[in-house]
């Protein structure tokens, strides 16, 4: 069990509760925070609140924030597509709309679920019991390959050549409109957002270094097909450097237009290659995948 308390500062007069205090306490959702205020687990003045409550400067707010529920993943008989498989790794095709492992709300139906049964639970443990082997991560409705550890060894090395830049991934993608140029870079820094804490943002809150190399591979009415490098992989990186140029990735629900493409379910972007440095054999691999049938039907559509 946690506690937060605080006064609410003179220009924060009029501020909702709920917003307020998310934005506040920095590591709680809105819909977490209203979730408190409907437990009572939220006072203001001493007294019971309500989410919609406006505060006035001066007002202290305490929150009893209680201790995660802690999740565990188990193995589930859910097909998936093994590219490559060792005894230190597997290279997956993740389809899109698979979450990568269970969070609130996901508690299964995952590719981790899926890991583990495949694997029988061989997965390196580094990232706990929530996120075994998985040494990078994906979208929910990013299709492609990733990059699975079976044990701490090779995770760690992996994770060190991400964290050198030296790990190669390339997407494929189709943004909205069309790019300034045939080809360019984006270095524009990345953090939380600092109005949505489940979005991130060029000039967010902690934002570290970001780099995306991109190409244009062919136009189409309204749309660009691109091929997008990452030279570092944060989180959304390709999607929020794409809507900061002025042309979001098309069909993406969070940093598009707000409303999904036709013929889209989620954004239109496909991780097609990865490459790295065996962890064993020190020997560099390589791995593509074709993009999947939602992808060439959505370019199918555009070109006419």
């Amino acid at each position: 069990m946690r506690d937060f308390a605080a006064a609410v500062a003179p220009e924060d007069d009029g501020e909702r509760l709920d917003k307020w205090l998310s934005e506040k306490e920095g590591t709680l959702s809105r819909s977490a925070v209203q979730k408190l205020i409907e437990e009572g687990r939220v006072l203001v003045n001493g007294a019971g609140a309500v989410k919609s409550g406006r505060l006035r400067a001066g007002d202290v707010v305490e929150v009893e924030i209680p201790p995660p529920v802690e999740l565990k993943a188990v193995p589930q008989d859910i097909p998936v597509e093994i590219v490559y498989e060792d005894e230190d790794l597997l290279v997956v095709n993740k389809p899109q709309g698979m979450v990568v492992h269970p969070a609130p709300g996901t508690p299964d139906g995952t590719l981790v679920n899926a890991l583990l049964y495949h694997c029988a639970g061989r997965l390196s443990s580094i990232n706990g019991v929530i996120r075994p082997g998985i040494v990078h991560r994906i979208d929910k409705d990013t299709s492609g390959l990733l990059l699975v550890a079976k044990n701490d060894r090779s995770h760690a090395d992996l994770a060190a050549q991400i964290q050198a830049h030296s790990f190669r991934r390339e997407y494929r993608a189709v943004v909205c409109g069309h790019m300034p140029q045939n080809a360019g870079a984006v270095n524009v820094p990345i953090g939380r957002s600092k109005t949505d804490r489940k979005k991130q943002a060029v000039h967010g809150i902690n934002e570290k270094e970001a780099v995306t190399h991109y190409e244009v591979l062919a136009s189409y009415p309204g749309y660009d097909f691109c091929r997008f490098v990452l030279e570092t992989g944060r989180t959304h990186q390709i999607r929020v450097h794409a809507a900061y140029l002025g042309h979001p990735v098309a069909g993406d629900p969070v940093y598009g237009a707000g409303r999904p493409a036709p013929g889209l379910n989620g954004q239109c972007l496909h991780a097609g290659l990865v490459g790295f440095i065996h962890p064993s054999t020190r020997e560099y691999m390589e791995f593509t995948a074709p993009l999947p049938a939602y992808f060439t039907a959505f370019l199918k559509r555009i070109e006419k």
